[in-house]
């Protein structure tokens, strides 16, 4: 039997097609190796540029471990900055967003410009003859935007964002077109859950759909939104691995089949008449009602990006066993009546006092404890895998909403990353 660090060099002898060893959620050396092969080696989700709309506005953002520094400069170029002072690795800003053309260590006094350059050092008399450019801050070398989704790579050897992302931008473009502008907003604020698991365990999760009827039944019985159908053994619903690591719960199937618009977001359009008629006026009645009938995705965006019908979380890895959860309301722009429901219905759901967050952080932890117990080594994912296809549109591979095809497809991609 191999050591857990000898997974991180030869993957294949502790993932299988529907078995992972346990140990990929707990030892520290695994651990570290994605660091440096998933989030530093691979594309990762930083932010939206709505989050930054002006010139010099900046908001503090992660990259695996690495604080960086989102900031749109005084020219309109949007920039990261890893938040780090080049003189004694200070720290170099602690406030959370802002707007400021410059940024001053508080150590001693270096200052830089918001797009990386050296403007000045305290008491320069001491730094005769020193190359001032060659110490700005440093910056993501890689930078992708995507219909505002702002993504970072630390890596050369990565593929170029179009193609890492591949059959997720599908599933963007069917996000913005929700919005009579083809435009989403993030600007309703982020809300932080810390949970005492591994990030995978997270990862996993948003894109299962076996869980929900049993571990979300009490909000569903409360909400009386039908949502629980969603997720039965004769829903129409669909599990799909798009490639990459990405992978989604499809659940237009099923709203097609109820061929009313607004049922995704459990109303119809007597009670949202004024976004409505700005999608009508956008886009045609016909169109229009056709995307209000397919609403928004549930898609998990490898390694840290879950957009969730009215939500967008992002995952942040802590520690081996410690992960950050940010999540925010989406907000469609030029539709002020869904808006303010969206952020109603998400701090319902995954705000201070709501349950649907509730109920999966307590499964995380729970997983978490359980591998305490060695035995049985490895944890069993092949629900559906006989029944598994190549999808005939889009390519990918898909299954019923509660067979494992989600799952499975993440951890072919983390062996490839990894192995």
């Amino acid at each position: 039997m191999p050591t857990p660090i000898d997974a991180v060099n030869s993957a294949a002898g502790w993932i299988e097609d529907g078995r992972v060893h346990g140990a990929l959620y707990s030892d520290p050396a695994v651990f570290k190796a994605e660091l440096e092969r998933i989030w530093y080696g691979s594309w990762v989700y930083i932010g939206h540029t709505s989050e930054v709309p002006r010139p010099d506005d900046f908001v503090a953002k992660h990259l695996g471990l690495m604080p960086l520094l989102m900031v749109r400069t005084s020219t309109g170029a949007v920039r990261l900055l890893l938040n780090r002072c080049p003189h004694r690795g200070n720290e170099l800003c602690v406030s959370t967003r802002g707007n400021q053309r410059t940024f001053t260590c508080p150590y001693h006094a270096w200052k830089f410009s918001n797009d990386g350059e050296l403007l000045g050092r305290a008491f320069p008399d001491g730094y005769e003859g020193l190359d001032g450019g060659a110490l700005g801050l440093a910056q993501v070398p890689r930078v992708g935007i995507y219909k505002g989704f702002v993504f970072a790579c630390m890596s050369d050897d990565a593929p170029p964002l179009d193609v890492y992302l591949g059959a997720a931008t599908a599933a963007i473009d069917q996000l913005c077109r929700n919005s009579p502008c083809g435009e989403i907003e993030l600007t309703a604020g982020f809300l932080q859950h810390r949970t005492q698991a591994n990030w995978k365990f997270v990862l996993e999760n948003e894109c299962d759909g076996y869980h929900p009827a049993f571990v979300h039944s009490s909000i569903f019985s409360v909400s009386d939104s039908g949502i629980g159908k969603l997720y039965g053994p004769h829903s129409p619903a669909l599990s799909r691995d798009h490639g990459n690591g990405h992978t989604e719960i499809d659940l237009r199937p099923a709203f097609r089949e109820l061929d009313r618009p607004l049922a995704w977001f459990g109303t119809d359009e007597a009670r949202l008449p004024d976004y409505v008629s700005r999608m009508n006026q956008a886009y045609g009645v016909a169109q229009a009602r056709d995307i209000m009938i397919d609403g928004t995705p549930h898609i998990m965006i490898f390694p840290n990006l879950f957009i969730a019908e009215i939500q967008l979380f992002v995952i942040q890895p802590v520690a081996v066993d410690v992960t950050v959860q940010q999540v925010t309301a989406l907000q469609f722009k030029d539709a002020p009546d869904l808006n303010r429901r969206m952020l109603q219905q998400t701090v319902g759901s995954v705000g201070p006092a709501g349950l649907l967050l509730a109920d999966d952080t307590a499964m995380y932890e729970r997983n978490q404890r359980g591998l305490r117990a060695s035995q049985p080594a490895y944890l069993y994912l092949k629900r559906g895998v006989h029944r598994e296809r190549v999808a005939e549109e889009g390519g990918g591979r898909v299954g019923q909403v509660t067979d494992e095809v989600a799952s499975r497809g993440i951890w072919r991609h983390y062996q490839a990353l990894m192995g």
